[in-house]
């Protein structure tokens, strides 16, 4: 069945409708009819079959036939992901949102090729946060991450008010360690492993060595994603998904 986004705000409403966009989508795209079934999920762990009632002037207006809860993914993963060049923040947004990312930090690396003043950022920021959306339609995923305003590391350090269980960044600093020695020393000091990790990625030329000791004076543990220097958008769905085999399963 197809799926379809309501915000939280408006699955509070007393009647599930699809508006705006996603009516646009089910109606003149699809060509969806009266009595079709469809998936709607809230972004939040909430989903919904339902099937179409009624088309009206703007909205499709629907009737309720099974709900269901997800629960959160045991760790929330956060990805700090320096902005790279071209459409390559798509597919990363993309990507983190089927791997089981929760949160999405966009930085301004002083190595950010991009230009991007308050205006482009909030444009981005709503861009990528749409993407994010999509990505959950096609994989099912019923927790979408939250795409934060992009911020340079200094910034987004001072405004970041979460206690992270753990905090990593990748590095190709010759004292990096690998993340199951990381772990591994984790556990040995903590009954559980991590409940929140914060995951650094850096932009085409990695963090300059000021970045790279402003996350250290954070607690950032560098990491090395091996001998092999990945691209930007091959290292955050390496990260991503060591992180998740660790520990979301």
């Amino acid at each position: 069945m197809h799926r379809f986004y309501i915000s939280p705000e408006e699955w509070q409403c007393p009647t599930l409708a699809l508006r705006g966009s996603e009516a646009h989508h089910a109606r003149d795209v699809l060509r969806m009819k009266a009595g079709e079934k469809i998936v709607l999920f809230n972004g939040r762990g909430r989903e919904v079959t339902v099937e179409i009632a009624a088309f009206e002037d703007d909205e499709i207006r629907l009737r309720k036939l099974h709900e269901a809860e997800t629960s959160p993914l045991r760790c929330q993963i956060i990805l700090g992901q320096a902005i790279p060049k071209g459409k390559n923040m798509e597919l990363i947004v993309q990507k983190a949102v089927e791997i089981g990312a929760a949160e999405i930090a966009p930085i301004i690396s002083d190595r950010t090729i991009v230009q991007i003043d308050s205006n482009t950022a909030a444009q981005k920021q709503r861009k990528w946060q749409q993407i994010a959306i999509e990505a959950g339609k096609q994989c099912g995923q019923n927790w979408l991450p939250r795409v934060h305003p992009p911020k340079k590391l200094a910034d987004f350090f001072s405004a970041s008010e979460q206690p992270f269980d753990l905090r990593l960044i990748g590095s190709l600093q010759p004292d990096a360690r690998n993340l199951k020695s990381i772990l591994e020393m984790y556990l040995g000091q903590h009954t559980d492993r991590p409940r929140s990790v914060l995951m650094l990625v850096g932009p085409e030329g990695d963090f300059t060595p000021a970045e790279l000791a402003l996350a250290r004076r954070h607690g950032c543990e560098p990491i090395t994603l091996g001998p092999i220097i990945l691209r930007v958008e091959t290292a955050a769905i390496y990260c991503l998904s060591i992180l998740s085999y660790e520990l979301l399963i």
